[in-house]
């Protein structure tokens, strides 16, 4: 399946500061891609070129199997970081303006718009001025416009931001039915368990560089490091003792009525059959379990590696 999206080597430069250096990555159709990296990485930057807002100075984004135009824009939905809806208009009267100018007609607007305003349950606010309305209320006024034209291309910069566990939950399942319906989400976010909840597939940015791409299941295996809890009945000691020539750290748990835990990191040439098979003739193994860092842990372990690299 071709891409939907490739950005090709792109960089950017403003005076005295670079704030995207030679970065590519590649989004499959109909998935949700994780657009992560500190502030100031030049994640914002990336997506004002992918929504044809700035222009790179190197390299180009390839959309829908041809090169970025800014006809494209009509079929790609974005939602900024730093919102704006104009405080004085009414609500329904604004939303109606936004779907008319992305190419519904009055009626098919306002019958569209009900629908996801008494979903998102703020039918009632209709007739009321934007100023009126909570800062929650109004980004799920702007999410509504965003999405309202059923774009091919979603992207959404921190679109969790200013919600509520409830709310971040309820966009969180429409963003994956609109992934199910076809259409492909971009979103950056600094919330790792968001990522690990939604995406597919992530680009983590640092300092203007990508420097890591790929599947998020596929990295926080990869990421594991050998790390697996192995949970047993028996004595510690001598379990450490039989492992002791294969171990590259270990610690032991407190004891509980679930039996003693024991962390190990095995070295890379260790095969796990042998460990088991070691493990067994010690104590009685109970469970056998590899530990997968969470992608909060990868994000702060691959920063801060990059940085040290960096400096070097």
């Amino acid at each position: 399946m071709s891409p939907i999206l490739e950005v090709e080597h792109v960089s950017k430069h403003y005076a005295g500061h670079t704030a995207l250096d030679d970065v590519s990555l590649s989004v499959k159709p109909s998935t949700v891609y994780g657009l992560l990296g500190p502030n100031g990485a030049g994640k914002t930057t990336l997506i004002r070129i992918i929504n044809h807002i700035t222009a790179p100075d190197e390299g180009k984004v390839i959309y829908d199997g041809h090169q970025l135009v800014a006809d494209d824009v009509r079929t790609i939905g974005y939602l900024p970081e730093e919102r704006g809806l104009y405080k004085k208009m009414k609500v329904g009267e604004q939303a109606v303006f936004f779907a008319r100018l992305k190419g519904l007609s009055k009626h098919d607007a306002v019958s569209e718009l009900r629908k996801w305003f008494e979903k998102f349950d703020i039918l009632p606010w209709w007739d009321k001025k934007v100023e009126e309305l909570s800062k929650g209320m109004a980004q799920k006024v702007q999410f509504i416009i965003t999405v309202l034209h059923r774009p091919k291309l979603l992207i959404f910069d921190e679109p969790f931001s200013g919600f509520d566990p409830i709310n971040a939950d309820l966009l969180k399942k429409e963003i994956l039915e609109l992934r199910d319906q076809g259409s492909t989400v971009i979103f950056s976010t600094h919330n790792m368990s968001s990522v690990e909840e939604l995406c597919d597939d992530i680009t983590l940015i640092n300092k203007s560089h990508n420097i890591l791409s790929g599947n998020v299941q596929e990295i926080r295996q990869a990421h594991s490091r050998g790390l697996y809890s192995v949970r047993f009945n028996g004595d510690p000691l001598t379990l450490l003792n039989a492992l002791d020539s294969q171990l590259a750290h270990h610690k032991i748990g407190i004891p509980d009525k679930n039996g003693e835990l024991l962390k190990v990191i095995f070295k890379p040439d260790v095969d796990m059959r042998t460990a088991i098979d070691t493990i067994n003739r010690t104590v009685e193994l109970r469970s056998f379990t590899p530990i997968i860092p969470s992608m909060d842990e990868i994000f702060i372990r691959t920063v801060q590696s990059n940085n040290q690299q960096a400096y070097l």
